[in-house]
Formats: structure tokens, C-alpha cells, sequence
């Protein structure tokens, strides 16, 4: 803390706390006379607050505002009447009561200090962040339900700010329109079926013409059950009822009231830059925001650059969500998985949408195989070939295994493998894309020549990124 920062704390009036920062978890951030660091959820940077302060350490403090002095003028009406810091409030969302606007600039500056500090990595450039609506986006959610036998009605929602009890939700301003319309009518729906207390979650997952509602149900539903739930997919257009007993092999789309029903339309999602359709699974993996997800593909391809003449892998390529559109630009792709079960699925997509291709160029050879991801070896990684372009879409947990594979490999004598000229990495975890940077950077002979920030969640405190490495 510096000398002017320590003076003007000791000219506060007393109690107050003058707000410096925010961290990643939405807190805002001060000091007291003596430097110890005090988070105060609810407070914005410049603010001057008073705070409840309810867990003291010896080298911070945690307390919730009380009172704003000075307001900052970031500090915007929340748009969803669920949040905030009562009791009973929705713990969806930490950020609403901050300017979007200010949200990214406070995630832009997450990732660059993770870079930094974690990795000892400053990108060349910083790329503008990708950003889309801040409300109706989350086309993927987990909602649980719960029976409260003591007002004698069911809840559907998120739980409540740091609690396990469910929200009492009646909208959702992240959820699509069509989605926050159903709480109330879900409500009612289970309230009147005989499992009302052994159905625990409803996983939404939004396609481009279907939302499907997947219902985990703890005892098997009885005829009256399944009817009601037929009879309120008819009553919403799109809507599909999914059913999950036990693990997800048990997923199953609930069969139509009659044979003659019309088949149900399929749960997917297009890609329209590229001319892909990506269908899904309610339980499969995939982005929370395909606003974003369009931009986010678009930008990865371009920023890769991949050539006709070009071999590319992409790693963890989930359902190929990068490598269909990959398939369209360059002259072979591979996409690796750690699961046999989903490089099959990424294979019938593919196969799939090669097959709809009328009137547009066929994708380029394309094949996908599985392999560990975390337990990779230079071994490994030479089996799978040279590649002039990466791109790395991992899960929370980053690629280290990969990219240690790849530096161990880079500090051998050059012979017949040679590394990539490139490297796409989207990442959801700031701090493990700083880890693998710096593997790349210090071990692997790499530059970071772009980062950027990707506004997947507004709202929340999840950091999305992209970065590009070139080899020096």
C-alpha cells in the first residue's frame, strides 16, 4: 500500500472504508490503518462504505456494506429483483449491481494479472473483448426444485447467496424470455405430481427451436406423472421433457403420448459463419452463451489463420465446436478427446454435417480419436503428428500435461516432429491459462502475442479468455 493510500485511509471518518478495488468474487476491496486487507461484498471501487464485518483473520477481514458514504458511479439498478445481499436472495449472479462495461474491465484486468503474476507473461497485444447481451443469455442452466412441505409449494431456481435452501424465484433476467416465463408454471407443475418431493433438478438446455427440460427424478414417475409432463410440453411451444433416473446413461427423452405423434424436433444449435449445425444432448457439454460461442468461434478461426495446405489439431474438442468449423478452412484436422464415447459423437457430427453440405465446399478430412489428456507424454504427442496450427479448448483444469509434453519435446535436438507454429487456447480458468503460458513461454520457446477477455457470463465472476502463441 503506498504512502497517499495510507494517508487517506487515516483521514476517514471513523468506520468508513474507502474501497480500492474489486476482486474476482465481486467483493470490493479495502484497506484499514494497518494494512490489513478488508472484502466487502456489495461495495464498489472509490466507494466510502460502512460494513458489518462478520469473520476477522489475521490477515484479512470479510464484512457486508452497511451504508454507502460515497457512491460509485459505476454503481448501476439491478435488473433482476432477485438480487442483492438480504436473506433469501438469488446467488446467480454477483455482479448486477456493477456497470456491465465495468465488469469486463474488472475481468480484462483479472487476466492480465494472472498472466503476470502467475506466469511472468505480458501479452504483445490485448484483444478487444468479446461481449453480447447481458441479459436473456444463459441458455444452459442447472435449476434445483425443492418441496417446502411447510408453505406447501414447490421452488425452481438457483440457491440462494451462500446457502444450500432454493431461491424463491418468480423471473430470471439471465435466463431467455421464453425460460424465466416457466418458473412460476414449473412450480405448479410439480407441486401437482405425485414425486413432488423426489425430483430434486431440472437441467435447461436451450437449442436454436427447442428448450429441453431435463427432470432427475429419484423413484420411478407414474403414468399420471409423465402425463402431465406430456401435457405441459404441449401446452409450451419447443418445449421437451427429458427424464434421468440415475446416471447419465439412463438419459432418455420421454416418448410422445401416441405413435402418431410428429417425431421431436432435434436439440442443436448452428453455426451459420460456417455452416454447421452442432446437435446435443441436454447433458452434453456446451457453451452457456451461443451468442458469445458464435463470436468466440469466429474469432478463434481467424485469429488461428489456418490454411488450405495446413494440418491442425484441436484439443478437447469436445462435440467439435471448433473442429467442424476448422474443417471448412483448413486441408486436415484432428480433434482429440479423452472419451471414446465422445469421439463418437464428435464423429457423427461430423459426418453429419458433411453430408448436409448441398451447394457448399465439402469439409476437409477429419478424424477423431481419444486419448488422456492429463496423463500425455512426448511419446504420445509424436503419435499424433506434426500439426502447423493448436487449438486448446480445456476444461477448468487447463493442458499442462500437454503443453509439458510439448516443452520437453521443443528442448529436444530437432528431428522429424516439429512444433506448432501456433497456438489458439481458450480457456475458462485465468489462473491455469497463466500456468500453462508460462510453460510455454519459459519452457516451450513461445511468445504470448495476443489476450483477451470473453464475456461468457455477464454478471457473474467466471472469466473467460482467449490467447495466441507464437513460436519465437
Amino acid at each position: 500500500m503506498t504512502e497517499v493510500a495510507k494517508e487517506s485511509i487515516e483521514h476517514l471518518p471513523p468506520g468508513q472504508l474507502r474501497i480500492e478495488s474489486l476482486d474476482i468474487e465481486a467483493q470490493g476491496i479495502a484497506h484499514l490503518p494497518d494494512g490489513k486487507v478488508v472484502f466487502v461484498e456489495g461495495a464498489l471501487p472509490f466507494e466510502l462504505v460502512s460494513a458489518n464485518i462478520h469473520r476477522k483473520k489475521n490477515s484479512f477481514e470479510k464484512g457486508v456494506v452497511t451504508a454507502i458514504h460515497r457512491e460509485s458511479s459505476q454503481r448501476v439498478q439491478p435488473g433482476c429483483p432477485h438480487f442483492g445481499l438480504h436473506t433469501g436472495a438469488c446467488g446467480g449472479c454477483k455482479m448486477q449491481h456493477l456497470h456491465v462495461a465495468a465488469q469486463v474491465a474488472v475481468k480484462q484486468r483479472v487476466l492480465e494479472d494472472n498472466l503476470w503474476h502467475l506466469g511472468k507473461v505480458k501479452p504483445q497485444t490485448l484483444l478487444r473483448p468479446i461481449e453480447g447481451p447481458a441479459w436473456g443469455y444463459r441458455y444452459r442452466a442447472r435449476l434445483s426444485v425443492r418441496f417446502v412441505r411447510k408453505k406447501g409449494e414447490v421452488l425452481v431456481g438457483f440457491h440462494e447467496r451462500k446457502s444450500a435452501y432454493v431461491a424463491d424465484m418468480r423471473e430470471c433476467k439471465v435466463l431467455p424470455a421464453h425460460v424465466s416465463a416457466l418458473l412460476l408454471p414449473l412450480r405448479a407443475l410439480i407441486g401437482a405430481m405425485d414425486a413432488r418431493e423426489t425430483c430434486p433438478q431440472i437441467e435447461l438446455a436451450c437449442g436454436d427451436s427447442v428448450t429441453a427440460l431435463l427432470l432427475r427424478h429419484l423413484e420411478p414417475l407414474s403414468v399420471g406423472d409423465t402425463d402431465k409432463l406430456r401435457a405441459f410440453a404441449a401446452e409450451h411451444s419447443g418445449v421437451q421433457w427429458w427424464l434421468q433416473s440415475k446416471g447419465p446413461q439412463t438419459v432418455c427423452l420421454l416418448d410422445p403420448a401416441t405413435e402418431s405423434a410428429p417425431a421431436p424436433a432435434q436439440l442443436c444449435y448452428a453455426l451459420p459463419e460456417f455452416g454447421i449445425s452442432m446437435p446435443f444432448k441436454p447433458t452434453d457439454f456446451t457453451q452457456v452463451n451461443p451468442h458469445i460461442n458464435r463470436v468466440l468461434v469466429g474469432r478463434a478461426l481467424r485469429l488461428l489463420d489456418a490454411r488450405a495446405q495446413e494440418r491442425v489439431i484441436d484439443w478437447f474438442c469436445g462435440l467439435g465446436n471448433f473442429t467442424l468449423p476448422l474443417a471448412t478452412q483448413a486441408g486436415e484436422v484432428l480433434g482429440i478427446e479423452g472419451s471414446a464415447a465422445l469421439v463418437q459423437r464428435s464423429q457423427d457430427n461430423f459426418e453429419t454435417n458433411q453430408s448436409a453440405r448441398q451447394g457448399l465446399a465439402p469439409l476437409c478430412p477429419t478424424r477423431f480419436v481419444a486419448r488422456d489428456l492429463f496423463e500425455m507424454t512426448p511419446e504420445m504427442l509424436k503419435q499424433d503428428g506434426c500439426a502447423q496450427k493448436w487449438l486448446v479448448d480445456p476444461p477448468r483444469e487447463g493442458a499442462f500435461a500437454l503443453f509439458q509434453a510439448l516443452a520437453d519435446l521443443c528442448a529436444q535436438p530437432p528431428g522429424a516432429w516439429t512444433p506448432p507454429q501456433r497456438i489458439v487456447y481458450v480457456s475458462c480458468n485465468p489462473a491455469t491459462l497463466a500456468r500453462d503460458a508460462g510453460l510455454l513461454v519459459h519452457a516451450a520457446a513461445y511468445r504470448c502475442s495476443f489476450a483477451g477477455v470473453v464475456n461468457m457470463f455477464p454478471h457473474t465472476a467466471h472469466v473467460e479468455s482467449i490467447a495466441v502463441f507464437d513460436r519465437a
